[in-house]
């Protein structure tokens, strides 16, 4: 009967504990790879070098295929519009990064003429950027203050002022394009991936919020100075209630008309854009009309109020980049650098997937690089790609990057005439432009309650994100939304689910007990499901949440019954066939095991677990060593590959793998299966 029993059981087994065949793995030899590399990327001939000119200037492709017929108008077109919405922004803009309009002019030209040539993405508008610009206008106000000069609003212009701040911009330009190029020759490209969606939303409400502090001051025309370090949002709003009292009524009914124009033009325009061939210029329209009021109306000499002030035409002879101010801002450039990138990039690919083309996002890098390397010698500033024009841009009928030479023209053409006729330009105008801008970032607050129903963790990182960056600084708020963003993770993977797990009812499947309802549980055998990779850090919750769960802590029990056995041992020693309490040595021995153990099996889901390390092969290790010592089995199932090579490196499956069979499973329902059958057997085993 024995026989026969064994016999049938080992049939079953072989059944479902069978092993598949891995796949030899060929060796490489890591050297060799690398020494051909390199020979590759050193040799030098002329189809390489022309691929190599034709992959850097991605024009050269593109270009000698240009469909006129089929692109040029929609280029013409979106070019002129993005061209139009760009000259106020780039003159609002300038606020920000506390330089003269004429420096954000340039900036804009020559961010569209190199995006032009060494871009890879058709649609995206790259040039000035409202975050961008408050980057270096806190870095350019620092500076000014540490140099002594003074950045009050009613103080007279210095000529000296505005060359230092321009000298910082230029110098901060230049190394964070520095950066990006090298990061695109060393493929960083994967620092990216540490921003994540909450992260960089975060980041940008939480600027958006430190723009629309900064701008408040010139819609009630208020002379306060500019706050600059840790906590500006707070000091500048106290600044503001303590100078309310001194508020120019002329800014202020200015302001309010410009912003009941510019928020109902821009309402309007979202609710019929469908039926609009491009979007109307409004921000135009309102600096235009805006312009002539305040010159014929002499606003700034009868009201006081502050305009814009005298912009020169042409173009500011080259100056290279200071290097000692180089050296000021080097840890700034760093930031700056990562967000415009990042910015593109993400645009980029958002686009090119929306209209079935692809990118290089090693391109990517060196394109945005040089757009702020080149033009840094032109008294420009740092550029990145923005999502609203960009959308106008696609909305316009933009077909390649045509569009953005027109743009270029655009800004040019005011470069060269237009630009002393908005001389009487208000200031609180241009202040009205970007917070009107700002909608779209404000609107994240809107989505709070939907992103917390979705994800609260992803919630919580948005949270801290836009916090930091809004009440302590941009950089440390994106320093701190990066970390916290990592600890999060660390944390998911400290304090994983952990489930034992039941059988769905007439299926091979087994789920979570307490998340199912009629799961039915296998007699003698637990299953324990761990959803997180077992390292170090998480060992510890991976054994307290095994010992939970099962009710049973191996070591303990051990513990507890060598210590009722030794009793035992030296009562019969002494010959008292009495204990202490006056109960017999066989109603001791009831007394010795305290507790039932109800399982002889446990299997444990390894579905969850992507990787083990020293630490959790030894726990593993340590787990199989203790369970035995209480004669119950450990069975591992759906172990990936990696795990197995791990626990065979350890040590786990012995030697020479000769208990690999019976310790591993590719199901947990194999698992269960071997487990019945060798309680099965063990239980026929048991002397009557």
């Amino acid at each position: 009967m024995e026989r026969s029993l064994e016999a049938t059981t080992m049939e079953n087994t072989t059944s479902s504990c069978f092993l598949m065949e891995r796949k030899a793995l060929v060796k490489i030899n890591r050297k060799e790879v690398m020494l051909a590399k390199l020979r590759k990327s050193c040799s030098c001939t002329p189809q390489k070098l022309k691929n190599f000119v034709m992959d850097f200037f991605p024009v050269l492709r593109w270009l000698p295929k240009y469909r006129c017929k089929e692109y040029i108008w929609g280029d013409i077109m979106s070019g002129l519009v993005i061209g139009i919405i760009l000259v106020p922004q780039a003159i609002a803009y300038s606020l920000l990064a506390g330089l003269k309009p004429i420096y954000s002019l340039y900036t804009s030209f020559f961010a569209n003429i190199i995006y032009f040539l060494m871009g890879t993405s058709r649609h995206v508008s790259v040039g000035i950027f409202s975050l961008i610009s408050l980057m270096v206008g806190q870095v350019v106000d620092r500076e000014l203050l540490l140099a002594g000069f003074d950045l009050n609003d009613d103080a007279p212009p210095a000529l000296g002022d505005e060359c230092y701040a321009i000298g910082i911009a230029t110098a901060l330009t230049f190394v964070a394009g520095v950066y990006q190029v090298l990061m695109g020759i060393f493929r960083l490209g994967f620092v990216s991936m540490y921003l994540s969606e909450s992260v960089l939303d975060g980041f940008a409400t939480g600027a958006s919020l430190t723009i629309l502090t900064a701008q408040v001051k010139y819609l009630f025309g208020i002379k306060i100075p500019r706050s600059q370090g840790h906590g500006m949002l707070v000091i500048t709003w106290i600044n503001i209630f303590r100078n309310i009292s001194q508020a120019n009524l002329c800014d202020v009914i200015t302001s309010a008309i410009c912003i009941v124009v510019l928020v109902t033009a821009k309402e309007l325009g979202d609710k019929y854009k469908h039926k609009l061939k491009f979007p109307l210029p409004t921000e135009l329209v309102v600096i235009a009309v805006a312009t002539l009021v305040s010159h014929y109306g002499k606003l700034n000499e009868v009201y006081g109020s502050s305009v814009s002030g005298a912009i020169p035409t042409g173009f500011i002879p080259p100056k290279v980049p200071e290097f000692n101010l180089m050296l000021r801002v080097a840890v700034d450039a760093l930031p700056l650098a990562i967000v415009s990138f990042v910015f593109t990039v993400s645009l980029s690919e958002m686009f090119a997937k929306k209209y079935a083309y692809t990118i290089r996002a090693n391109q990517e890098m060196f394109a945005v690089g040089f757009c702020n390397i080149i033009p840094s010698f032109f008294h420009s500033f740092a550029t990145s790609a923005a999502l609203a024009k960009t959308l106008v841009k696609t909305s316009t009928g933009c077909q390649t990057q045509v569009s953005g030479v027109i743009s270029a023209m655009v800004v040019l053409l005011v470069l060269l005439f237009l630009a002393p006729l908005f001389y009487s330009l208000q200031k609180c105008v241009l202040a009205c432009i970007i917070i009107v801008s700002l909608r779209g970032a404000l609107r994240k607050f809107r989505d709070v309650p939907a992103r917390y129903h979705v994800n609260k963790m992803d919630t919580l990182v948005w949270v801290v994100t836009m916090s930091a960056s809004a009440l302590v600084s941009t950089e440390i708020g994106l320093l701190v939304g990066i970390v916290f963003s990592m600890l999060c993770i660390i944390v998911r993977t400290q304090r994983p689910r952990t489930a034992l797990l039941g059988q769905i009812q007439d299926t091979n499947f087994y789920e979570d007990d307490l998340e199912y309802k009629n799961l039915s549980t296998v007699p003698k055998v637990k299953i324990f499901r761990f959803e997180a990779p077992l390292y170090y850090a998480n060992r510890n919750y991976f054994l307290k949440s095994l010992y939970r769960l099962t009710n049973l802590d191996p070591n303990l029990e051990a513990a507890r019954r060598k210590k009722y056995e030794k009793k035992e041992k030296q009562h019969l020693k002494k010959g008292n066939h009495r204990t202490v309490n006056g109960l017999g040595i066989g109603e001791t021995t009831l007394q010795l095991v305290p507790k039932q153990i109800d399982f002889q099996a446990l299997v444990v889901d390894c579905s969850s677990i992507s990787f083990l390390d020293t630490t959790g092969v030894n726990t593993l290790k340590e787990i199989l060593k203790d369970y035995k010592n209480l004669n119950i089995s450990v069975l591992l199932a759906c172990c990936n590959p990696s795990v197995i090579d791990s626990l065979k490196r350890g040590g786990y499956f012995g030697r020479d793998f000769e208990c690999m069979q019976e310790m591993l499973f590719y199901s947990i329902h194999n698992a269960v299966l071997f487990a019945k059958d060798q309680n099965k057997l063990s239980d026929m085993l048991l002397p009557m």
